[in-house]
Parts: C-alpha cells; sequence; structure tokens
C-alpha cells in the first residue's frame, strides 16, 4: 500500500496493491518549514499507520541533508531524526530510505530544480548561496534503486543512502539553466553554504547492476526532461 499523493507516492503506485509494503510517502514537502502543526501532522499519522500495519515492511523517505552542517539545527532536519526514531523503535520490519534531491514532474516548488527553473525563466531575482552544492538525482532512478533493494529483501532494518555519486554547486545549476534557455539569471551571490558527502556504497553494486549512468550529461538531461 502506498500513504500520500504527492511526486514520490505517485511513482510508487505499483505498489498501492502489494500487502507485502506499506510506503509511507506522505509528509512535510517544504525543507524550510518551521511551523509545527505539519510536523505533527505526519507523526500522527505516521504512528497510526505503523500500528495498524505491524505485519508490513514500513519502507519511509528520509533526506541525506541530515549530512548537511548548515541544517543539522533546523526544524526540517530535528523532524526527520525524530521520524527515523519512531521508526527503528516501533516497526518490527523497516527500510529508510535517506534520499538526496529529487527531480520529477511536481508542482512543488521548492524543489531544488523547481525553485531555480522557475525563478531564472520568470527573470525573478533570488539570493543565491554561492558556495553551496546540491545532489541531485533522477526520481526514475531513485524508484529503480529503491525497488530493486526492495525487491530483494536487502538491507532489511537498515537506513540507505540514495544519491548521485557527484554533486553540483549550485553556480553550476544555475550556468545549465542559463544554458538551456539561453537567459540570465537575475540573483544576488550570498558567500554561504556548503558541499558534504554522501555515503553511496551501499547502493554502488545496484547502480553499477541497473546500469544507472550517473555521467557528465546528468544534469543537462534531467533539464531535458522534465522542463
Amino acid at each position: 500500500m502506498v500513504i500520500g499523493h504527492g511526486m514520490i507516492a505517485k511513482r510508487f503506485e505499483v505498489y498501492q496493491n502489494d500487502d507485502r509494503f506499506v510506503i509511507f510517502a506522505s509528509g512535510v514537502s517544504n525543507s524550510k518549514n518551521r511551523i509545527d502543526a505539519p510536523y505533527k501532522r505526519e507523526i500522527q499519522l505516521l504512528e497510526q499507520t505503523i500500528k495498524e500495519h505491524k505485519e508490513k515492511i514500513f519502507v519511509y523517505f528520509s533526506t541525506c541533508s541530515l549530512y548537511d552542517p548548515e541544517e543539522k539545527h533546523s526544524a526540517y532536519i530535528t523532524h526527520k531524526k525524530q521520524i527515523e526514531e519512531i521508526i527503528q523503535s516501533n516497526s518490527k520490519r523497516f527500510s529508510i530510505f535517506r534520499v538526496s534531491n529529487l527531480v520529477g514532474r511536481s508542482d512543488n516548488p521548492n524543489t531544488v530544480l523547481n525553485f531555480f527553473v522557475y525563478h531564472i525563466r520568470n527573470q525573478i531575482n533570488f539570493d543565491l548561496w554561492s558556495k553551496a552544492s546540491r545532489n541531485l538525482v533522477d526520481i526514475d532512478d531513485m524508484y529503480k534503486i529503491v525497488d530493486n533493494i526492495l525487491q530483494g529483501g536487502i538491507y532489511a532494518n537498515g537506513i540507505i543512502n540514495i544519491a548521485n555519486p557527484s554533486s553540483y554547486k549550485v553556480t553550476e545549476i544555475v550556468a545549465a539553466i542559463e544554458n538551456r534557455w539561453q537567459i540570465q539569471a537575475n540573483y544576488i551571490p550570498i558567500p554561504k553554504g556548503s558541499t558534504f558527502d554522501i555515503d553511496i556504497s551501499g547502493i554502488s553494486p545496484i547502480i553499477k547492476k541497473l546500469e544507472i549512468h550517473f555521467d557528465d550529461n546528468y544534469l543537462v538531461n534531467l533539464l531535458e526532461k522534465y522542463y
């Protein structure tokens, strides 16, 4: 079964009638949110779902932003840590996937590429953290990796990172968008942000087996595929 209605839930809709799993894809979609109510709603729904489906493998999508030193004290990251702890303490069988910045068809204006593409194409001024990097992964690639893990029954009761082997400087992302549409971005560079490592050694053999190519054209291909 699948809980949720967003981009991840739609991509995993094939699991809707699979009674072995609960795909929990409902939660706070804006990582900058500071209001308590949405976080409390997610925890309440999560605890209720775990209680009602204890026999199923509980699948949750956390975030690789837990490794970002700039975000470690944010409300969103604190919430994600709490959710992970609740799952580990209350689920007999689970898989927690810490996912980097997903790219796909979504109306969510807060995703990395949606934000940049919208602001740049509409000539809207924005602050650019010039020292920051973002790790982008196609939701189709994320799905293939997660599906392989779930169907193979590997990494049971574990936390698995799902990410691109390489991160992109935000200036590089902006430049790719500018080049794609031949338009000049309107932004104010702010000397803030950081680059952090994401250990994907656990999924490297799967990436190779599935022939997922995180090559030099990956970013450009994402822009051409979804925008």
